[in-house]
């Protein structure tokens, strides 16, 4: 099965067009982060999600930790998929759903060792899928996205092997390696950014040639 291709850092209603045309399943439209690309007001984030026609899922990026702080924030935008990429810290997932009803949640891991393993398997079950990225929230001014680096795709493939839910798989994804991360994952879908922009704009010759390569077997 060909992964569905979600293209973030969503900066106008253009680019959310270019990238459903060329053929996107999802979008990410980014809230306010403490570092990385593509960051967005919540005016802007509201006013694109409420123009992606259906199927087309509209993910809201947040960096709140706070189950309440997650909820106040998607009230702002209303997408109708919230991808939380810092881990929980208080409150719980089903605080949200509570609050939310049918919006759908995707919790970020990102792969810094053998532990990322762990951490999926433990939260999986709460949330409607996962997506294995490349940030490292340990650092003083955290990494939550957008990094364009790759990172062990053999503990990825073992998440993807022990988890209940669909994984997304992001982190330095490009035409020139999206083949080899698909053979080496089998992910239920594919997250990028910067692999598909120049100059931090989306490039529709890098998404043409990025779907080119996706459609060949």
């Amino acid at each position: 099965m060909t992964p569905r291709v979600k293209i973030c850092c969503i900066s106008s209603l253009e680019e959310a067009q270019t990238a459903i045309r060329f053929g996107a399943s999802a979008l990410g439209l980014v809230g306010r982060m403490p570092s990385g690309p593509g960051v967005i007001t919540d005016e802007l984030i509201a006013s694109i999600a409420r123009r992606v026609p259906p199927p087309v899922s509209t993910f809201l990026l947040t960096s709140e930790t706070d189950a309440g702080a997650i909820i106040q924030h998607h009230k702002k935008v209303h997408t109708n998929t919230i991808q939380i990429v810092d881990s929980l810290q208080s409150g719980t997932y089903h605080e949200i759903r509570q609050s939310i009803g049918s919006v759908k949640l995707v919790q970020v891991i990102h792969v810094t060792g053998e532990e990322s393993i762990d951490e999926a398997q433990r939260i999986a079950p709460d949330v409607d899928a996962i997506l294995l990225d490349s940030g490292n929230p340990k650092l003083a001014v955290k990494e939550l996205g957008g990094t364009g680096r790759t990172h062990n795709w053999m503990i990825s493939r073992r998440i993807v092997e022990s988890v209940p839910v669909p994984v997304f798989l992001a982190g330095g994804l490009r035409p020139d390696n999206v083949r080899a991360a698909i053979d080496a994952v089998q992910p239920f879908g594919l997250d990028l950014c910067s692999g598909v922009r120049t100059d931090g704009k989306l490039d529709p010759h890098k998404l043409d040639l990025f779907f080119t390569v996706l459609s060949k077997n």
